[in-house]
C-alpha cells in the first residue's frame, strides 16, 4: 500500500496555530546562543555531535535566563491540529553561506567559521529553544548522533523516503515511528526555503473513523521498520507488532509510517482500516511553507508530517532546515512499548535527569 498525498500550496492556513515572538525575546535567544558559541568555540570536535559536556552545561544552565515570552511560545501545540508555527527568529541569508550538499558537510562546516560563520551559533540557538520545550535528544545511528540534524536535499537520494529526498513526495509519517522512545515533539527550524517548499501535517485528532476501524487499528498487527537514514537490512523479528492507534487520557494518538510498514502481510480487515486512515489523514492535511527564521513545532504523538516534492538545484541556494527531537518527561506511552528494542537504535539523551544515553 502506498500513501499518496496531494501537493497542497496553502501557506500557513488558519488551522495552524501561530505564535509570534516579541522582538526582544527573539533577539535574546540569538544573543545568548552567540555568547555560548564564543565561550565554547566552534571547534570541529564540539560541532560534530554538539554533545560536548561544556556546551551542554552552558545550555542547561542558561536556557532559563531566556524571557518568559519565549518559554511560553515553546509549549506544546494547543489545538487539535497538533502543530504550531513560531516566528520569527533573527536570521539573514548572507550569514549562512551556501546550502550544504548533505548532513556531513553541514556538520563539518559548523566547526569551521570560514565556511558558515553562523552555523554553530544557530545549532546552539536550536538547542536552547528545544530545551525550553523539553529534553532535546539525538540518535546514535542517525547523522552521527548529532543533537541538531540538518535537512537538505542530497544528490543520489532524490527518490527515497527520507529527509534527504526532494523530487519525490515524502509520505506522511510519525517521526521515528519504529522506536518506543521516539520524540514527543519535533522542532523544525527554517534557515532557507526560496521555493516555498511545503511541510505537510495531518492530525489524527481531526480524522473520522468508525468504531470498528479504531478498534482494529488499536490492536497490534505489524511492525514498523527503521527508515533508510538508519541503514538497511533490519529484520522485522526484532520488534513485536505495534498498534497504529492508541488512547492517551481519552485522546487518540498515532504511530504511522506506511512507507516502512509491511502492509501486504496484514489481513484484509486491517488493510482496509489502515487505508481509510490514510485517506482521512490526506483529507485533513494542511501545509506550512516555512520562511527563514520560522519554527514548526509538531506533536509527534498526534501528527504525521511529510513534504511536497520539489526540484533541487544543488547550487547552494536550496531549502535548508534544522531538526531537533524533543522528549516531554511528563508524557507516558503505552506500557506495551517497553517490550520493544527499537532495532537496537540508541538515543543520545544528555539532558535527561539521568544525564546519559539509554535505549
Amino acid at each position: 500500500m502506498k500513501s499518496v498525498l496531494s501537493e497542497r500550496k496553502t501557506l500557513h492556513p488558519s488551522e495552524l496555530e501561530r505564535r509570534e515572538l516579541p522582538e526582544h525575546a527573539a533577539a535574546a535567544v540569538r544573543t545568548l546562543a552567540g555568547e555560548i558559541a564564543v565561550t565554547v568555540g566552534p571547534n570541529p570536535a564540539t560541532a560534530t555531535t554538539l554533545n560536548d559536556p561544556a556546551l551542554l552545561c552552558h545550555i542547561d544552565a542558561r536556557y532559563r535566563e531566556l524571557p518568559a515570552d519565549l518559554h511560553e511560545a515553546m509549549r506544546p501545540p494547543a489545538t487539535a491540529a497538533g502543530v504550531t508555527v513560531i516566528g520569527r527568529l533573527p536570521l539573514s541569508d548572507a550569514e549562512l553561506g551556501p546550502t550544504p550538499v548533505d548532513w556531513r558537510e553541514a556538520a563539518m562546516w559548523a566547526g569551521d567559521p570560514r565556511q558558515c560563520a553562523a552555523s554553530f551559533e544557530l545549532d546552539i540557538m536550536m538547542l536552547l529553544l528545544a530545551r525550553c520545550a523539553g529534553e532535546p535528544f539525538g540518535w546514535q545511528g542517525q547523522q552521527g548522533g548529532r543533537l541538531v540534524n540538518n535537512i537538505v536535499p542530497t544528490p543520489g537520494h532524490e527518490h527515497e523516503q527520507s529527509g534527504a529526498s526532494s523530487t519525490t513526495l515524502l509520505s506522511p509519517h510519525t517521526e521515528d515511528a519504529f522506536h518506543p522512545q521516539r520524540a514527543n515533539l519535533l522542532m523544525l527550524g527554517c534557515l532557507r526555503n526560496p521555493d516555498e517548499v511545503g511541510t505537510t501535517v495531518s492530525s489524527v485528532r481531526r480524522v473520522e473513523l468508525a468504531a470498528a476501524q479504531r478498534e482494529r487499528l488499536g490492536r497490534a498487527q505489524l511492525p514498523i521498520l527503521p527508515d533508510v537514514s538508519y541503514g538497511e537490512g533490519f529484520p522485522d523479528t526484532h520488534t513485536p507488532p505495534i498498534t497504529t492507534l492508541a488512547d492517551r487520557d481519552g485522546e487518540l494518538t498515532l504511530r504511522f509510517d506506511p512507507a516502512y510498514t509491511p502492509l501486504d502481510d496484514a489481513d484484509l480487515e486491517f488493510r482496509s482500516a489502515y487505508r481509510h486512515l490514510a485517506e482521512e489523514l490526506e483529507r485533513v492535511c494542511i501545509t506550512a511553507a516555512l520562511t527563514p527564521g520560522e519554527l514548526l513545532l509538531v506533536d509527534n504523538d498526534v501528527v504525521v508530517h511529510g513534504r511536497v516534492p520539489f526540484t533541487p538545484r544543488y547550487d547552494g541556494t536550496d531549502r535548508w532546515l534544522k531538526r531537533v527531537n524533543i522528549r516531554l518527561s511528563q508524557r507516558r506511552r503505552d506500557a506495551a512499548e517497553s517490550g520493544e528494542d527499537g532495532y537496537g537504535q540508541r538515543v543520545v539523551a544528555p539532558f535527561r535527569t539521568t544525564r546519559g544515553s539509554s535505549t
